[in-house]
């Protein structure tokens, strides 16, 4: 069986042919998947709230329902990120040590009901989260945008017990968090909530305070999710020795970590990790978010980043934004794609929403990453499910029909497609 999709038709059964095409194989198994999914966010539950309830019951069917695209491995953030409508944290008074203040209520606005819309549907659902910035009275300056954590011995007691407040509240509410990863891009000032840490901080605070404060939790630490190494200004701040490098090379901080959080220019330090520490977990946690188009060209290029990502090692991939209205505006004004896109009363499935389907749809938790062999396999990835079906997903991003040949059937690529060929 063959699934095919192109701009002009969507998730239609494909072709096979007699013709012999280019000749592919498979090859070694490698890392176990843990799954594929989203992230939540406040503009995200925004843009859905404005669907009739049955088109937005509709449009989470499509995401979450396990015999639709199936995500079933989400993020969501702690407190702002770039696309809550303001900044926040869960306590802004100011000294609050003890984290007496800590709430979470305003969660309950728009990101808990959107998670547990999800849950609903996702049974098998896990996930992460990670915050953009801390509290403002933690960092040197009180300020949402740029600035560094304010690293002493208090403050990271501090944001640790903010950290455990924070997985216990959610574990209330019945949220399956499964990680916690310390800082969203701490490579990177950001005009939206964001905060600079080094690997230095990143491995006292998980180390000395935010490891103790988390056991018994049933979280585990993620360092991440790391940006770096940066190719702009940032360079000499952002390379890979100078995080997950280090923070491996201290005892306490690397008894705690589990796994590793890559997005963006952190895909260049994959590589680095896998040949240093191939027992550690890593997984993709942001899909690169283009600027607004929803473009089939960019579809094209976000499928590449998943083929890199998977070929290095990861065991998931998480898609950024999970609906946004008219342009893909954030609060603070950077366009961006989404799955879904919102205008007016109606919404749109989109290019990326599809591709990411020829993944979830067919890849059960619990398969293995498979080789692919032959000279068109820079376009290919594939599974072998706990069944051992295997599934090839493999884009043609020519203006040409192509045939591929693999175990000795043949498929139809139709122009510019991703399709997903099921071998049982």
């Amino acid at each position: 069986m063959i699934i095919s999709t192109t701009e002009q038709n969507k998730w239609q059964e494909g072709k096979c042919t007699d013709k012999t095409g280019i000749k592919l194989s498979f090859g070694n198994k490698k890392q176990s998947i843990r799954g594929f999914g989203t992230c939540f966010s406040e503009l995200g539950a925004i843009a859905l709230d404005k669907l009739s309830k049955e088109d937005k019951k509709a449009f989470l069917d499509e995401l979450f329902d396990k015999d639709k695209a199936n995500f079933n491995y989400c993020r969501t953030p702690m407190g702002a990120s770039d696309f809550a409508t303001d900044f926040y944290s869960y306590n802004e008074t100011d000294g609050d040590y003890e984290m007496k203040n800590f709430s979470i209520e305003r969660d309950k606005k728009y990101l808990l009901p959107l998670i547990k819309e999800a849950l609903s549907r996702q049974s098998d659902m896990q996930m992460f989260a990670s915050p953009w910035c801390p509290p403002l009275w933690l960092k040197t300056r009180k300020v949402y945008s740029s600035g560094i954590f304010n690293a002493t011995d208090e403050n990271f007691k501090a944001y640790a017990l903010y950290f455990r407040k924070y997985v216990d509240a959610y574990h209330k509410e019945g949220v399956p968090l499964i990680h916690i990863h310390p800082q969203n891009e701490p490579c990177s000032n950001q005009i939206f909530p964001s905060c600079v840490w080094s690997g230095e901080m990143l491995t006292r605070f998980i180390g000395y305070y935010l490891g103790k404060a988390l056991e018994g939790s049933g979280v585990d630490i993620f360092f991440g999710t790391i940006n770096g190494p940066e190719g702009d200004d940032r360079w000499p701040i952002s390379r890979y020795y100078q995080y997950l490098g280090t923070a491996m090379q201290d005892e306490n901080a690397r008894k705690y970590i589990k796994g590793v959080g890559y997005q963006w220019a952190g895909k260049w330090s994959l590589f680095s990790t896998a040949d240093d520490y191939p027992e550690l977990e890593m997984i993709q946690t942001e899909s690169e978010c283009g600027n607004g188009d929803n473009s089939w060209d960019q579809m094209l290029y976000i499928y590449e980043m998943i083929r890199i990502y998977f070929r290095e090692g990861v065991s998931a991939y998480v898609y950024w934004n999970i609906a946004l209205e008219g342009d893909g505006s954030s609060t603070w004004g950077w366009k961006q794609n989404s799955l879904i896109r919102v205008n007016g009363n109606k919404g749109t499935l989109t290019p990326e929403f599809y591709m990411m389907k020829h993944l979830s749809h067919f890849v059960k938790r619990g398969a293995k990453y498979v080789e692919v062999k032959g000279e068109f396999s820079s376009n290919c990835v594939a599974f072998e499910n706990p069944d051992g079906e295997k599934i090839l997903v493999v884009s043609n991003p020519h203006r040409t029909e192509k045939t591929i040949t693999i175990e000795e059937k043949s498929y139809l690529l139709p122009a510019r497609s991703v399709n997903t060929v099921v071998i049982k």
